[in-house]
């Protein structure tokens, strides 16, 4: 006897249904690609494209004087095996166990690269970005990704959910510490809609670590 057969009945219908939809929006997605694009189905690559015109305001709107940013070791983002690969992950609200990767399409790099990119580029807005192996004395920037996926409400409904804690630190002592969370709804309910999701999602969580980067005191630095 398997293990779902001494399931309560309730139970296995749930697991069975959860099972079709997951396989119901990969069939899906699939074929809109065949649809699209017959010629290039097998290896559709995302990026986190260009920095979006809201992120750029917010740069825009506090720009510092050159030779008067501050100093900041911005060190690669840390992530678990799942979000250190180029699957682009999704999962339903209801089964927050389990996760799954749409077969023919893929990030460039990983999601923590990306998004170390992306924080590289919009932090230089506000200070002088240093490398984590850079030789000057320098606060240290240390993020950790948790999540960085899809997230299906139903077949039609989703969100690009990111997930990261960041960590302030010179001299090997914590600063500062917190927790972000950002979601952006998707516009439809396959890869490129959780792709441009998940920019969104990302321009945001780099703004408020900006902004709360600007309520510390990066001490040493010029």
């Amino acid at each position: 006897m398997s293990r779902t057969s001494r399931l309560p009945r309730s139970m296995q219908r749930a697991a069975a249904a959860s099972s079709a939809w997951l396989a119901a929006l990969a069939l899906g997605a699939l074929l809109a690609a065949c649809a699209g694009n017959p010629g290039s189905i097998n290896d559709v690559r995302y990026d986190l494209g260009l920095q979006s015109s809201q992120e750029a305001q917010g740069a825009q709107a506090t720009p510092a004087a050159p030779g008067a940013k501050p100093l900041l070791k911005v060190l690669a983002v840390n992530a678990p095996p799942p979000l250190d690969n180029d699957g682009i992950l999704y999962r339903m609200s209801s089964d927050s166990q389990r996760t799954a990767r749409y077969a023919n399409s893929r990030w460039t790099m990983s999601p923590a690269r990306l998004l170390t990119e992306r924080l590289r580029t919009s932090l230089g807005a506000y200070v002088t970005v240093l490398a984590g192996g850079d030789a000057v004395q320098a606060p240290m920037l240390k993020v950790e990704l948790y999540e960085f996926e899809q997230v299906f409400e139903s077949e039609t409904q989703s969100a690009g959910v990111l997930a990261a804690r960041a960590t302030l630190m010179q001299g090997g002592k914590v600063l500062a510490q917190r927790s972000f969370a950002t979601r952006a709804p998707a516009a439809t309910p396959d890869a490129a809609g959780g792709v441009h999701a998940l920019q969104a999602a990302s321009d945001e969580f780099a703004s408020q670590v900006g902004a709360w980067l600007g309520t510390q005191s990066l001490a040493g630095t010029p």
